[in-house]
């Protein structure tokens, strides 16, 4: 096949011979052959961003014979085989003409009797007539030799048979442009330092800027993205360390067990949660007498507590679970501070961490529920803290979210005591809305994992789904997550701070599972 330089010597050769080239399908090779319309349009652009050329595009429908229309113009029409297959005195059964001719046997019958050729004397086939034009094979020659035929309505017909198939052919008409040239100068694509020196820039040519191009596309922060990164400002802001949260898959033992969390409670059921059968269980675990005062507390009590009063099994700890919440790293940090504390020689050293990230529920999905959601979680570890500290930096946080007005109503968790759900006043639906939960963590918990009685740990979280689907107005949660997310959504929203106003909104919806 000829280069390109080749094909740009021919065009602007022909082009300076003739005028103009009515159609590139008559432009050939050194080898006699028409230059593909791909390689020619290559060229034609080049010229034509540098005004040597103008062309227009020729489209033209083509018709190439299938690979059954090459054997119909090669050996003749089923019709045809069966007529000839036919003996003019004797003629054929149906059974004997199937075995010698095989699938065209069938194929050729129908059109051979519509065609008058043959017709059925008994149990057998004999001709009608003593000698036949095949026009199918004909027409396909005809297809063959010119790319078409004459009568429109034997295309559609030798289409519907499958015998041809329709393809595009473009060519081009070339014309010669503004600059037209024999010689190719090559064009400057910038503006140089020593053009303007030289002055070199005022003859140059520079090739032209394409402005019709359609600009790369770039990444797009998800909505969600967005609104983590307003919570992590607030928590650096306040001090606050970040945990690592990139252990998805854990075992029930830091998910349930360290956290005080009875083995028969029903969170813990496969109903809820999510258990992995391969591999199942976990292989290794913190220090065996971290794992037995575990266990000791669960059946028996201990650090003022009565226990749960049960068997404690380690089969049940090993269980390799989704995380169920982010509460699983705080337990895995805790227990580092503890051994941090042991080594510094029982100097303590207070901590504050936060956590968002994924957690995995087995739920069934709702407008406002999934199977996976992050959790905003804070947690700080000091001695002596108290519930009033708890509520105290509970209005601090809130506040910065734009959530002055909050209060608390006593609730329930295996693994904190007290526990305080959150909530605030909402003056448009003028009644309380919950907004997350909190807690102070247990001495069982906490004392297990060697840490002094003087050290308390308190803690809270909500969900991030709720004020991403509020700050973005989104009605179902599976249009934030999921498949059925717009990716038009995603590149089109805007950037987001957590204001009061958003702390008003925020306070004035319904809750999403957090």
């Amino acid at each position: 096949m000829a280069s390109s330089e080749e094909i740009q010597t021919l065009i602007l050769t022909t082009l300076d011979a003739q005028g103009d080239i009515e159609n590139t399908n008559s432009l050939k090779g050194s080898d006699g052959a028409t230059i593909p319309y791909l390689a020619v349009v290559g060229v034609l652009n080049s010229l034509a961003s540098k005004e040597m050329v103008a062309y227009t595009t020729i489209e033209r429908d083509h018709f190439n014979l299938t690979a059954e229309g090459n054997e119909i113009a090669d050996s003749g029409s089923h019709e045809a085989k069966v007529f000839n297959a036919v003996d003019s005195i004797n003629g054929i059964s149906i059974a004997e003409l199937a075995k010698l001719l095989g699938p065209s046997a069938k194929i050729g019958q129908g059109k051979a009797f519509k065609n008058k050729w043959i017709k059925k004397d008994g149990d057998k086939l004999v001709r009608e007539t003593e000698s036949i034009v095949d026009q199918t094979q004909l027409d396909a020659l005809e297809v063959r030799s010119t790319g078409t035929h004459s009568n429109p309505a034997t295309l559609k017909d030798l289409q519907s048979r499958k015998h041809i198939e329709k393809v595009k052919l473009i060519s081009y008409t070339v014309t010669k442009g503004p600059k037209f040239s024999l010689t190719i100068e090559k064009q400057a694509t910038d503006l140089t330092a020593e053009m303007l020196a030289d002055g070199s820039w005022k003859t140059q040519s520079f090739k032209k800027y394409n402005f019709a191009g359609n600009p790369p596309e770039g990444g797009h922060l998800h909505p969600l993205m967005k609104v983590r990164e307003e919570f992590r400002k607030i928590f650096f802001e306040l001090g606050f360390e970040e945990m690592p949260t990139n252990k998805f898959v854990e075992s029930s033992f830091w998910n349930f067990d360290a956290l005080f969390q009875p083995q028969q409670h029903p969170a813990r059921d496969a109903h809820d949660t999510f258990f992995l059968l391969d591999p199942a269980n976990a292989t290794s675990f913190p220090d065996m007498e971290y794992l037995n005062r575990v266990k000791e507390v669960h059946s028996h009590g201990g650090y003022g507590s009565t226990g749960y009063g049960y068997d404690w099994k380690i089969e049940e700890a090993q269980k390799l679970i989704l995380r169920t919440h982010t509460t699983s790293v705080s337990s895995n940090m805790l227990y580092r501070l503890a051994k941090e504390t042991k080594a510094n020689n029982g100097v303590f050293r207070p901590a504050k961490f936060f956590s968002i990230d994924r957690v995995y529920r087995n739920e069934t999905v709702d407008a406002t529920h999934l199977a996976e959601f992050h959790q905003v979680e804070g947690v700080i570890a000091d001695k002596n803290l108290t519930l009033g500290d708890l509520i105290g930096f509970m209005e601090i946080f809130f506040e910065k979210m734009g959530v002055p007005n909050i209060k608390f109503k006593p609730a329930f968790n295996p693994y904190t005591e007290p526990s305080m759900e959150i909530f605030s006043w909402h003056p448009g639906l003028e009644k309380w809305v919950e907004l997350g939960n909190s807690g102070m963590f247990r001495p069982e918990m906490l004392q297990a994992m060697g840490l002094d009685p003087d050290v308390r740990v308190i803690a809270w979280g909500l969900g991030l789904e709720r004020p991403t689907m509020i700050k973005y107005d989104l009605n179902n949660i599976r249009e934030l997550l999921g498949h059925k997310v717009e990716l038009d959504m995603i590149q089109s929203n805007p950037a987001c701070r957590l204001d009061k106003k958003m702390g008003r909104e925020l306070v004035g919806k319904d809750a999403v599972d957090a």
